[in-house]
């Protein structure tokens, strides 16, 4: 803290220095009255991000330190601009009433917010999850625990750390705990943008995690969670609850439950994948991503449930037919559709007025938006029964029995309606909230509060025709409360039982008995309202709490009617249809359709659908070549975006598709670099495919665009050719692969490998002009169009002329084609292992290769290690 040396302390900074010294790493806001102030470094922190003023406070002769404070009621405003600008806030207040009090005020931390744990609706998305994540590392292995505590959703898992670096991107913490002297490898291993907070060894201890959650959960065993043999999973659980206990959250009442994440259940998509795809955000600025274009939710928890099932789409049979099962009853009912989601939208945030409910932090207006909540759950399921009744599909009982859950909570409900006006101030103090008939003395201290002015126009009335004052008022001042004010004139009228309070130059004050016991009720009203009504509304929240459980059953249940509805009404919008998953091993589209460009598309124009089929036995990879902008990246992205809408339980762009069961989803799209690790394009291309070739399956699929364009010509057709060639002759699985490419060359390996097959994107030229027919035909090409390209990007007519004569004259040099000419790296049998030859410096080079560790090894490391081969090699 500047100026720290300098500080008189007086009682008030000895306080605040004995407090921030217990947070050095978080900005302190220290109430002082009606303001929070912050002092020092967190002060010049706070005026630059919240742009308040800053100002410097002596404290005698030279002493001076810095000051920025905001008033106490804009903290909800100007906190969440602190944490989301990467900063942990600590939020001291005055724990005792100023006035009660002679010696300095007692303060303490009442929260410590930080990125991962926040009630706060300024710093929530309402459409995302806000996860705190947690990470026990052991070997090779760690376990992992994921709670937003504004819902209440506690999850865990533990395994390999390439699956935890896929759940880290399925689930996209805000803030991530690890023990001490873990950070450095974290971003090594899994990159420099997630928040990290350290955290003693103590919380990771194992025995004391596995207590802290089994007393959260007020169980004696974790084998009902199903989390029993997941240690490591515990215990970052554990310490999960140990931070919440730092960060003074003690009030968990939501946290009754936890759950197993699965690593069985759910498709493999890593951070590139869903980068590459555009899943949850577009590349392009102000571009649009797949959620943006399939929530048609009605709900916030709706819109929650719509990412997770993206993040993470399921394979299992049975709960996908069941989601398409639902999804086709309400895609049916197109009368009854829109009346339900009508309804799902007053619901509101169930889960997170829960959330707030078990910390003590609901507001009244909160709790009123639960009570329409609650009253929504008889309506739906009145609705699911009609829609269930009037539908001659098998399957119509799977919607009432979804339905059926939900559970009106009556009692509470009916207090809620009860006790609660049905617009109630926002905040106590600021207006009624409790309603009429709850509570006799609340009733009358209001009367008394609200009727006082007719009262003292009565009594002046009376007291001037019992007096014959004419002249008579009476009056308020804050020295000596009501008084009646008698001119010079009439003060031999004042009756003796009247008492003399002041006497003025033309006038005299008094005071009567009644008028005191008036004032005594008027005064204390305002505040002994307040405290009825804080009382009779802790009350309230303690029903609140006590139905905590049924309330987030409910919250669930309508956030899966509201989601599958939703992914009804995107269907019959757009003209999606249902999936028919399956066991098998094809991929069979038939008019397929990018989600996201076909809404892109001028009015008018309609996007052009191609059929598409892939399988493990004929057509297992596809070598799809064809001019730039022909559309073959958007064909890729089109196929895996299919495939994941169908196993996340929505219907998907295309007249008709079979999908056999995926277990992973790669791709390889785009240029990318990493310029702060040091890695070039062509580097991040090899180690996302690398990724890839290592954790391929038989049910596998697989995206590469372009692969090997990051380096020199002969080089990068190496690259790529094998590549094929290892996927084609993989010894245990058969991944399905859509590999687009410019290399022609490409081409000849569909006389080679049985299963690899060629297609092109067609286009047409009239006329020197490219017209782009976006069609996916048989067969390759062996024209790219690039030029023709260029011209229609604006390139200066000189460029493109030039460039026309240099192709012709590089062309003349290859020298006569034979329409058959094929290019072979290898015309003997397919072998994959490059150390053959019985030669002692290549085997020497092989052996070294055979200890490195490509999962840990650095780029400065792996380029040190090329440099030493070369040298061996006498290149």
């Amino acid at each position: 803290m500047k100026g720290d040396k300098n500080i008189v302390e007086t009682p008030l900074m000895k306080q605040y220095l004995s407090i921030k010294a217990k947070y050095p790493d978080a900005i302190l806001l220290f109430r002082v009255g009606d303001f929070y102030e912050t002092f020092g470094e967190d002060a010049i922190t706070a005026s630059a991000v919240l742009g308040i003023v800053l100002t410097k406070r002596g404290n005698g002769s030279a002493q001076f330190i810095e000051l920025a404070g905001f008033p106490h009621h804009s903290i909800d405003s100007y906190l969440p601009k602190l944490v989301r600008a990467g900063y942990k806030v600590a939020v001291c207040d005055q724990l005792e009433d100023p006035k009660l009090t002679k010696k300095i005020v007692k303060r303490g931390i009442t929260e410590l917010v930080t990125p991962g744990v926040a009630y706060n609706e300024q710093l929530l998305s309402q459409k995302e999850n806000n996860y705190l994540a947690a990470l026990h590392f052991e070997k090779e292995r760690a376990g992992i625990a994921f709670l937003d505590i504004s819902t209440g959703s506690f999850r865990v898992a533990q395994g390999s750390l390439d699956y935890i670096e896929l759940l880290l991107a399925s689930f996209a913490p805000k803030e991530v705990l690890l023990q001490k002297g873990y950070k450095k490898g974290f971003e090594e291993r899994f990159g420099r943008d997630i928040y990290i907070t350290p955290m003693d060894e103590w919380a990771f201890v194992q025995d004391a995690a596995r207590e802290k959650l089994l007393e959260q959960l007020q169980v004696k065993s974790l084998k009902g969670f199903g989390i029993e043999e997941l240690p490591l999973a515990a215990t970052a659980a554990g310490s999960i609850l140990f931070y919440l206990d730092i960060t003074r959250h003690s009030s968990l009442g939501h946290l009754c439950s936890i759950s197993r994440i699965d690593e069985e259940e759910h498709v493999w998509i890593d951070k590139f994948t869903f980068r590459n795809l555009e899943i949850f955000g577009s590349q392009a600025e102000g571009g649009a991503s797949l959620v943006s274009v399939v929530d048609k939710s009605s709900s916030p928890m709706g819109a929650r449930l719509l990412r997770n099932w993206l993040a993470m789409p399921v394979k299992s049979l049975n709960e996908l037919n069941s989601r398409h099962n639902i999804v086709e009853l309400l895609y049916k009912d197109d009368t009854r559709r829109a009346p339900l989601r009508n309804i799902l939208s007053e619901i509101g945030d169930l889960e997170r007025v829960a959330s707030k409910a078990a910390a003590g932090k609901i507001s009244p207006r909160e709790a009123v938006q639960l009570k329409r909540g609650l009253e929504q759950m008889e309506p739906v399921k009145d609705i699911c029964r009609e829609i269930a009744a009037e539908s001659i599909l098998p399957f119509a009982s799977e919607l009432t029995l979804l339905s059926e859950g939900l559970d009106e909570c009556s009692a509470l409900k009916d207090r809620l309606e009860r006790e609660l006006l049905p617009d109630p101030a926002g905040q106590f103090g600021k207006g009624d909230i409790i309603a009429a008939g709850v509570n006799r003395e609340l009733d009358e201290l209001r009367h008394i509060a609200r009727h006082g002015k007719e009262y003292l126009n009565q009594l002046q009335e009376r007291e001037t025709e019992r007096t014959g004052i004419s002249s008579l008022k009476v009056s308020y001042n804050n020295v000596f409360g009501y008084y009646l004010e008698v001119r010079n004139t009439h003060k031999d009228k004042v009756p003796p039982e009247w008492i003399r309070k002041q006497t003025l130059v033309n006038a005299e004050r008094y005071i009567t008995q009644e008028l005191k016991e008036y004032e005594e009720k008027i005064l204390g009203a305002e505040e002994k309202m307040l405290s009825i009504e804080q009382a009779i509304f802790a009350n309230l929240i303690i029903s609140i709490q006590n139905n905590i459980p049924v309330i987030q059953k409910n919250s669930a249940i309508m956030a899966k009617i509201d989601l599958l509805a939703g992914f009804a009404e995107v269907a019959r919008t757009n003209k999606y249809n249902r999936p028919n998953v399956t066991e098998g091993n094809s991929i069979v589209i038939k008019a397929g359709r990018h989600p996201v460009i076909e809404k892109l598309l001028p009015a008018g124009e309609e996007y052009i659908a191609n059929d598409l089929e892939l399988d493990s036995d004929n057509q297992q990879i596809i070598i799809l070549t064809g001019p730039n902008m022909a559309g073959k990246s958007a064909l890729l992205r089109q196929t895996a975006l299919i495939v994941l809408l169908a196993q996340a339980g929505s219907f998907v762009p295309a007249d008709a598709a079979e999908i056999g069961m995926v277990d992973k989803i790669f791709t390889r799209v785009g240029a990318s670099d990493n310029i702060s690790r040091g890695e070039s394009t062509f580097m991040v291309e090899m180690l996302e495919t690398a990724t890839i070739l290592h954790n391929l399956s038989e049910r596998s699929l697989v995206l590469l665009d372009e692969i090997g364009r990051g380096t020199s010509t002969y080089d990068g057709m190496s690259i790529a050719w094998s590549i094929v060639e290892y996927l084609h002759e993989h010894p245990r699985f058969r991944a399905k692969t859509l590999f687009a490419t410019h290399y022609h060359e490409l081409n000849d390996l569909e006389q080679t490998f049985s299963r690899v097959k060629n297609f092109h994107i067609s286009v047409k030229e009239v006329d020197k002009r490219v017209i782009f027919l976006r069609k996916l035909v048989p067969g390759g090409v062996a024209h790219s169009f690039g030029i023709h390209v260029a011209r229609m990007a604006g390139m200066p007519a000189d460029v493109v002329r030039r460039a026309e004569r240099v192709l012709k004259q590089l062309e003349s040099k290859e020298g006569p084609k034979n329409g058959k000419r094929r290019v072979t790296l290898n015309d003997d049998a397919v072998q994959l292992s490059f150390f053959q030859l019985d030669d002692p410096v290549l085997l020497s080079i092989r052996d070294e290769l055979k200890d490195l560790d490509i999962n840990t090894i650095s780029p400065l490391e792996a380029f040190d290690k090329l440099r030493s081969i070369k040298k061996k090699t006498g290149l």
